[in-house]
């Protein structure tokens, strides 16, 4: 047990020693604060993938190229509504919808921009489940009219257009005027946030003189039997394409999967990250230890002195790791606090660029955790120079020069 005299002695001596004290905390509270912002931001994205999971996505199974979204808009594969209709035949299987996607120039406001063209059928809206945002600001498409949806990153000046584009206004995708009929919820992504919804039928009618095929599409099935209504559709996929399994063009790939892929990848991002916070973590207590032991050395005499007016080993032990564990402690809060402060300004910026999923979690725990983390790592620097400096011979002690 640390008494009050234990504390009262250890605080005088540190503050005595101001420069290697602070030296000592630097070195700590860096690497506490580098795990603070990580975690925060690492807590927020979790979040961020837990409400996507519990949103009405679930009974959602995507069909796309091999390769991923990314392939799509790269891939030769074709999907028609030869596709559509093998999927609807599979047992299990209530709504199934097509989506066409193009790269298309915007002009507005005398700028002009490349942004993707993104369709989908307003009877049959699953593929907007997906993303699990709704209408902000005016209505949905009408099918087959000339008309579009902006993302929400139109409503903002200066974020895509110097002015906000207006409900009812006109906007020139590849030399056409259309009509803006609506805004999308903010995704939080500003390639998400800035791209242009219409209908599949007005999509046709646009591209007219080709011959479009699906990019992505995406089937409502029952939610208790996603696995197997996914091995369904693949066999009746191959069966429509005439390929051989293990030869498919095309990947097939419940809702619950993406997350649950996407979350793995972030694990071991998150985790790297940590273990490089660790690492520095790890070289603070090691500096944490040579202060500790430098400290020892200079205060032989002193503890002789301790020793020969009745203090015991205990005593001695106790004023060496108190002052190592406080070092830890200070330096738990100061981190914490710099790593608050940078998360926060990290925040706000994410924010004023379009990030908005990239929001840190401010858990109480956190804050608790790094502090608790720090104090320990301190503690346990010290734990050895304590030892020897509660060992040494009082007489000796005495002598030392």
């Amino acid at each position: 047990m640390i008494s009050r005299e234990t504390i009262k002695y250890s605080l005088r001596n540190l503050k005595q020693r101001k420069v290697r004290s602070f030296f000592t905390i630097l070195s700590i509270f860096i690497g506490i604060s580098t795990i603070f912002i990580f975690i925060s931001f690492g807590l927020g994205l979790y979040t961020y993938i837990g409400d996507l999971t519990e949103s009405s996505s679930a009974d959602k199974i995507i069909i796309q190229p091999k390769g991923g979204t990314l392939a799509m808009f790269e891939s030769n594969v074709k999907f028609t509504d030869d596709d559509l209709r093998a999927i609807e035949r599979v047992p299990g299987v209530y709504e199934v919808s097509g989506s066409y996607f193009k790269t298309v120039e915007v002009e507005s406001q005398n700028k002009r921009l490349y942004t993707l063209l993104f369709s989908y059928d307003p009877k049959k809206p699953i593929i907007m489940e997906v993303s699990n945002i709704g209408i902000y600001q005016g209505r949905e498409l009408i099918n087959g009219k000339k008309e579009v949806t902006l993302g929400y990153n139109y409503m903002i000046p200066d974020r895509i257009f110097p002015k906000a584009i207006e409900i009812n206004q006109n906007i020139e995708i590849n030399g056409e005027k259309i009509k803006v009929v609506g805004f999308y919820e903010e995704v939080g992504n500003p390639s998400d946030d800035a791209q242009i919804y219409t209908s599949n039928d007005y999509m046709e009618e646009f591209y007219s003189g080709e011959n479009l095929s699906y990019g992505w599409i995406v089937a409502k099935v029952d939610v208790n039997n996603v696995e197997d209504i996914v091995g369904k559709i693949e066999k009746a996929l191959r069966n429509e394409r005439n390929l051989k399994e293990g030869k498919e063009d095309f990947s097939v790939q419940s809702f619950n999967d993406m997350i649950e892929g996407f979350s793995s990848a972030l694990n071991i991002v998150i985790a790297f990250v940590v273990l490089i916070a660790l690492i520095s973590v790890l070289v603070s207590a090691v500096n944490t230890a040579n202060t500790m032991i430098t400290s020892v050395l200079e205060r032989v005499k002193e503890i002789g002195v301790l020793k020969s007016i009745g203090a015991r080993n205990s005593d001695i032990f106790g004023i060496f790791l108190f002052e190592s564990g406080f070092l830890g402690f200070v330096a738990g809060a100061i981190g914490v606090a710099v790593g608050f402060i940078f998360t926060y300004i990290g925040k706000v910026a994410l924010e004023n660029f379009g990030y908005g999923f990239l929001q840190p979690d401010f858990s109480p725990w956190l804050f608790i955790g790094c502090i608790i983390f720090a104090t320990i790592t301190g503690a346990i620097s010290g734990v050895f120079p304590a030892i020897n400096a509660s060992k040494i011979n009082p007489v000796e002690a005495l002598r030392y020069e």
